[in-house]
């Protein structure tokens, strides 16, 4: 509930704060003195739209500040989602400057106007008329239903299983999106995996193959060379081995005529024979060197196949590409097939299904049962509100699947005059017809549904006298479970307040303001007199008034 109001430079109010009791609350005034402009001001700190020229003194900021009680309204799990600070009296602020910047504000935590409407629709049911109202809303006309019911709680057991359905059904709609990820990845993986095996890389291979492709390339030039070398070394006039062979022979003749020549000679022996068996080698090289095209073409292959791949892994050397193959396969192996898991779920699902059919079922029972009682004391209650030609259904059809609430969807149908096709509440009914249709719907829900504080702006417009203390009197029952506000034109129904309060206008010089007072007893008689006569109102208009209050004439 709100406990108090304030307002600072808004509007035609300079300065004023109204506090709010529990019960009914009446706000009687002036016609022009700023009683709609109260609910202006509470429409901002609801989220609605600021604008700048409302401002009182255009050079200073304008202040509205709520303070209301939310405990009943079980709105703290609503407060940590939203990272707010949480006490069972709530603060709630909206500053407009003058430049038109807006701000708002939830216990002094700054907060976007969206999460503002949010929270403030669950503490202040607003009805104005030609507003939108909650009974245009088939979700709010089901949770009448449902309170009218008594399905509070098989409604909560739906719809805790409902959570944990659709919880599972999300999960279900992973896991399949994450097996088809999987099997798509699996045969990326394999298709690489598939490219390495067939390849079969082996350690060292890439330079072995290198060097053999020099080689042929270069074998007419190798065999050439080495061919030139052993003749040089073994054949023609003077071969380099047949000279060492005559040195060796001349050097053996004297090397007993000098310690060092012994050894000279031995090295000299050493070198022929080392000329010898490199000529021997020259040979073989040049015997076993053939140009082979066909082998080339099979090196260069194998050679452009490994480099495509380097380059495709942006790697230089086999080592790595190996590296790279192992670690696919490894991440291929680690990819679990998720058909149990998935078939697992899906059979849990099903058989959450039928549960929540079964208990749907059963909500939609007790749904169809209590609409024929609803429907009735709705247009009783409607015909003493000067409303007898009405006519009001409650509609069903049946969902194609499981929503929140079951598998209803229930509309409120209703035709104002004799003749006229029933259609949907929100195409047919004028403003007035739907505030008191919502004032006797929600009175007949008042004890079963925790409805937010109840705002009523001249709901009574186009009524008078004895329908007006009807509205009254259904207006008093209905603060008996919630605090209702409601500002009226209407003695009969301003005869029922908890506390009144009057709005008039002080003019001070050349400014004017809009003032509010609560009235005592005696002052109440006197204004509900004047709302039934004149001003000064006169004795019978006094005693008419005393008599509406149950005061003592």
């Amino acid at each position: 509930m709100i406990k108090k109001l304030s307002i600072r430079n808004y509007a035609i109010i300079e300065k004023l704060e109204i506090g709010f009791p529990e019960g009914l609350t009446i706000i009687t005034g002036e016609t022009g003195a700023g009683k709609s402009i109260l609910l202006g001001a509470l429409g901002l700190i609801m989220g609605g739209r600021a604008d700048s020229k409302s401002l009182y003194d255009e050079s200073q900021k304008c202040v509205i500040e709520g303070v209301f009680e939310i405990e009943r309204y079980k709105l703290k799990s609503f407060f940590e989602e939203k990272d707010l600070d949480y006490s069972p009296e709530c603060i709630i602020r909206r500053e407009l400057s003058p430049s038109g910047k807006s701000r708002a504000f939830v216990n002094d935590t700054p907060v976007r106007l969206e999460m503002l409407r949010q929270l403030t629709g669950a503490l202040i049911d607003l009805h104005e008329q030609f507003d939108t109202l909650d009974i245009h809303h088939v979700s709010f006309q089901l949770r009448m239903l449902d309170a009218l019911a008594g399905n509070k709680n098989l409604l909560d057991e739906y719809q805790n299983h409902h959570r944990k359905f659709a919880s599972d059904k999300r999960k279900l709609q992973q896991l399949l999106e994450q097996n088809t990820r999987s099997s798509q990845e699996a045969d990326f993986l394999n298709f690489q995996l598939e490219e390495f095996n067939e390849v079969q890389l082996k350690i060292g291979e890439q330079a072995t193959l290198e060097t053999e492709l020099n080689q042929l390339t270069n074998a007419e030039e190798i065999k050439k060379t080495l061919s030139a070398a052993f003749n040089n070394l073994t054949n023609g006039e003077t071969p380099l081995t047949g000279q060492l062979a005559e040195l060796l022979r001349q050097v053996a003749e004297v090397k007993t005529f000098h310690p060092d020549i012994p050894s000279l000679y031995t090295r000299l022996e050493s070198l022929s024979l080392e000329m010898e068996d490199v000529a021997g080698e020259f040979e073989k090289v040049a015997v076993s060197t053939e140009f082979d095209p066909e082998r080339i073409e099979v090196i260069q292959s194998r050679l452009d196949t490994i480099y495509r791949l380097q380059n495709k892994h942006r790697v230089n050397s086999i080592s790595e590409l190996l590296d790279i193959q192992e670690s696919l396969q490894t991440k291929l192996d680690s990819f679990g097939d998720l058909s149990s898991e998935i078939e697992a779920l899906e059979k849990s699902i099903a058989g959450q299904e039928r549960n929540l059919l079964s208990i749907a079922k059963q909500l939609s029972q007790h749904r169809k049962k209590s609409a024929p009682s609803f429907t009735k004391k709705v247009l009783g209650l409607l015909k003493q509100l000067a409303m007898p030609h009405t006519r009001f259904e409650v509609e069903f059809k049946s969902l194609d699947h499981l929503s929140t609430t079951g598998t209803d969807e229930v509309s409120f149908l209703f035709a104002a005059n004799p003749g006229s096709r029933l259609q949907h509440i929100k195409d047919v009914a004028s403003g007035g017809e739907l505030s008191r249709l919502t004032l006797v719907t929600k009175s007949l829900v008042a004890s079963a549904i925790p409805l937010p504080t109840l705002i009523f702006d001249e709901i009574d417009t186009g009524i008078s006298g004895d329908v007006s203390l009807k509205m009254g009197n259904i207006l008093r029952q209905l603060s008996n479970h919630h605090q209702v506000i409601n500002i009226t034109h209407s003695p009969q129904i301003a005869s029922k307040a908890d506390a009144h309060y009057f709005v008039y206008k002080k003019v001070t010089g050349n400014s004017t303001a809009t003032k509010i007072k609560q009235l005592n007893d005696d002052e109440r008689v006197r204004s509900i007199a004047v709302m039934l006569s004149q001003s000064p109102p006169s004795e019978a208009a006094l005693a008419n008034a005393r008599e509406l209050m149950g005061l003592a004439v």
